[in-house]
């Protein structure tokens, strides 16, 4: 008796499935590769139709997504009440490909759950520190990357840019890139021509920090990373104090970024994520790249930069050779999270590597007004 009513249950649920199918739309195609075009973005070959799946399930967080095979195509617009839809892809008039359209929360949207911090925050950091321009290694890396010559003799704003654009240039970006075990400036560009190759934005960022740090330009770099605390990518950029401006402001080595607010006035990280979060202008500079492609605001800021801009983690000291591995070396890092942050405690973390040859130290904090702090000011 059990086996006959699991028998007809499996004929009911296959007559439903077999009855669905026929009321959706159906897309043909004699290709098993699909272009995706999500809102404005398309993708060639983004999709390979897979007709043994049950249900094929496609994530985006665009308001419109169109499927184009070489035969067809269908269009949905996408509301996130409605969550998802349904249709199927039928490859060369016979096998039928179940497949959904299933709307995901976008980077900006889960950035905008993230804008609340706690200015009353009053957990101990330690106070950012910048090494001097006197400093000998310092003073190595400005004459020896002939820096007056590239920064001009404008004012100090255009030598901030002039530095940015020749980082920018002097070695290209590979993300794929094992780090070298030097870490300086000088041995990164050194290492980048004789073997002919580029370094993450990492390095990129820690090879113009020094070189803003030699001109007396106080910079830090930035980690500027996702919600999730287990990541494949995040992204490395630099925050300059200007003198002219007194302020912070965004420089990007590895996309030639810097950023402005619509009257033309530079912004800093915190000024763009808020701007970001309350829908506010923002306005890239029309030169930026990434190894000589062209780059989109859409993609930058709206995309990757609303990803990355959840979590922000800084050195306390920045100086030259940051994070060269010496033994015995202790680095300190202050993390900038939201109170939605997935790890809050410990406040205080160290990690130690293999044989106790160097220790980490990260402090935890809600209050931007500590991370944001001006230089020599204490919060």
């Amino acid at each position: 008796m059990k086996r006959t009513l699991t028998f007809l249950l499996l004929v009911i649920l296959t007559v439903q499935i077999g009855l669905s199918k026929d009321k959706l739309p159906v897309v043909k195609s004699n290709s098993l590769t699909v272009d995706i075009k999500d809102d404005n973005d398309l993708r060639k070959n983004a999709w390979r139709i897979v007709p043994t799946e049950k249900l094929d399930v496609y994530k985006s967080s665009a308001k419109r997504v169109t499927f184009y095979t070489d035969l067809d195509s269908i269009s949905f617009k996408v509301d996130p009440k409605v969550g998802h839809y349904d249709f199927v892809i039928v490859v060369n008039g016979k096998d039928s490909a179940m497949t959904r359209i299933e709307h995901i929360p976008s980077y900006l949207d889960k950035l905008k759950d993230a804008k609340a911090y706690k200015r009353s925050d009053k957990r101990d950091v330690p106070d950012f520190l910048y090494l001097s321009a006197n400093d000998p290694d310092l003073i190595k890396v400005r004459k020896e990357l002939n820096l007056d010559s590239i920064a001009g003799q404008g004012r100090e704003l255009s030598k901030i840019l002039n530095l940015l654009h020749w980082a920018h240039n002097v070695v290209r970006h590979d993300g794929n890139s094992s780090n070298p075990e030097s870490k300086n400036a000088v041995d990164l560009i050194k290492i980048c021509k004789t073997q002919d190759r580029g370094v993450n934005c990492r390095m990129m960022a820690t090879m113009l920090n020094e070189c803003y740090l030699s001109m007396g330009i106080k910079s830090r770099i930035v980690t500027c990373m996702p919600r999730e605390t287990k990541f494949d990518d995040c992204h490395v950029i630099n925050m300059v104090y200007s003198t002219d401006l007194n302020k912070w402001i965004w420089i990007d080595p590895t996309f030639d970024v810097y950023l402005m607010g619509e009257k033309g006035v530079f912004l800093g990280i915190s000024e763009v994520r808020e701007r970001l979060i309350h829908g506010l202008p923002i306005v890239m500079y029309e030169g930026a790249n990434w190894n000589g492609k062209k780059v989109t605001p859409e993609y930058y800021l709206f995309n990757y930069m609303a990803k990355n801009l959840y979590r922000m983690e800084s050195p306390v000291i920045s100086r030259y050779d940051t994070e060269t591995f010496k033994p015995g070396k202790e680095i300190e890092y202050v993390e900038l999270l939201p109170l939605d942050g997935i790890e809050q405690e410990p406040q205080k973390s160290v990690k130690t590597t293999e044989g106790a040859k160097m220790k980490y130290i990260t402090y935890k904090t809600n209050n931007p007004d500590k991370f944001w702090a001006k230089p020599g000011k204490i919060n």
